[in-house]
């Protein structure tokens, strides 16, 4: 790996990727777990959140050019994709691996370990109870922030308002949910 990936933007990595296969890899692996993490979250099935998360990645691979860091945060685009991704899926009924097969990589099978590792992420499952008592505001920035592991400034640009203003979001968020877990306790 190129030793100043971990310095470059995304959108920075993306433009590179065509040319530089390093630099996907830095893509990918900044985001395949938070990616991985939402589908799982949004499927309850490891085994389709893993085909996604392949599929999805694979999509951006072969849509580097389509990529407008104009339209938005490459984080953004990447979610755009996977959302859309599932979807399909759900209208298909089953993940086919077509875009693998496009690029002639070979299926993984998941393994034991994989599984459980997967399956682990489900745990923020009952988190949504509590996030949906939150002002829509509050709850999409504590959201991204916690549950989805982006940074400050990704969700300010994707929301268009300052990082000040996403950092009192997710500040008041989890206070209001701090103060739900300790009424709940008592």
């Amino acid at each position: 790996m190129w030793s100043g990936d971990e310095r470059r933007s995304d959108e920075q990595l993306l433009a590179a990727a065509e040319t530089e296969p390093e630099a996907f890899g830095a893509f990918y692996r900044r985001h395949v777990e938070a990616l991985l993490a939402y589908l799982v979250r949004r499927t309850g099935r490891p085994e389709i959140a893993a085909d996604v998360c392949a599929e999805t990645f694979a999509t951006v691979l072969e849509r580097l050019d389509a990529f407008d860091p104009e339209r938005g945060v490459a984080r953004g685009w990447l979610f755009s994709i996977a959302s859309h991704q599932l979807i399909d899926a759900v209208r298909r009924g089953q993940v086919e691996d077509r875009a693998r097969q496009r690029l002639g990589i070979e299926p993984r099978a998941l393994t034991d370990d994989d599984l459980a590792s997967i399956d682990a992420l489900i745990e923020h499952d009952d988190v949504d109870p509590l996030l949906a008592g939150l002002p829509e505001e509050q709850r999409d920035a504590v959201r991204a922030r916690v549950l989805q592991d982006r940074d400050y400034t990704e969700i300010a640009r994707s929301l268009a308002v300052s990082e000040a203003v996403v950092r009192k979001r997710v500040s008041r968020g989890l206070a209001t949910l701090r103060g739900q877990l300790g009424e709940a306790r008592r």
